[in-house]
């Protein structure tokens, strides 16, 4: 059985940078052990005997399905009474359980929702840097944002977006599968593009 690792062993080498008391969205455990479960598991593919790989990786499902029926147990009873889904609600707001829930297909909110979600948890990071971003839409899990202010005109705006906005979408929302950005001062400044054919 994997131990979670406490949450300060879990950041990454560098420390984010800070302005005043707002730091971008850091990646969670959630994302970290999945790493690392994909690691394990593409070691058991290259497994040279071929019955442990197939006993490995039924062992690893068993344990995995096994994992997404309680789940879904304590949902269905969460669900039953108001202050059962309150408790949902709230543990929701975790980013390990929410991810866990949705791993299983058993999160009651949809992909819209969740991008929302994490464009508010990196807002106030943007806007210490002068920008903001705007959700354009949300198409066959294509999230396409726009860029405002400092943070769309400056030329680190791929760095402000990966940092900040990338890393807080695919922390609420791991099933996005990938995101287009655009920036608002290009698009109401320069109009249409024209390309001269010869």
């Amino acid at each position: 059985m994997m131990a979670a690792a406490p949450q300060h062993e879990i950041q990454s080498g560098s420390q984010p940078e800070v302005v005043g008391s707002i730091a971008p969205p850091q990646r969670g455990e959630f994302r970290l052990q999945t790493e690392r479960v994909e690691k394990l598991a593409a070691r058991l593919e290259s497994a040279g005997d071929p019955e442990i790989r197939a006993t490995a990786l039924d062992l690893v499902q068993s344990v995995v399905e096994l994992h997404g029926a309680a789940l879904q147990r304590l949902v269905d009873s969460l669900a039953r009474t108001p202050a059962g889904q309150q408790v949902l609600s709230d543990a929701l707001e975790n980013d390990l359980v929410s991810s866990m829930l949705l791993l299983h297909n058993l999160h009651p909110d949809d992909l819209e929702t969740r991008v929302l979600r994490g464009i508010e948890k990196a807002r106030p990071y943007l806007k210490s840097h002068g920008g903001d971003v705007e959700l354009v839409a949300v198409r066959d899990g294509i999230v396409h944002l726009r860029l405002h202010g400092t943070c769309g005109s400056c030329p680190s705006s791929s760095l402000t977006l990966k940092n900040a906005v990338e890393d807080a979408l695919f922390e609420v929302a791991p099933d996005i599968v990938e995101i287009v950005s655009e920036n608002a001062s290009a698009t109401t400044q320069s109009g249409p593009h024209l390309v001269t054919l010869k």
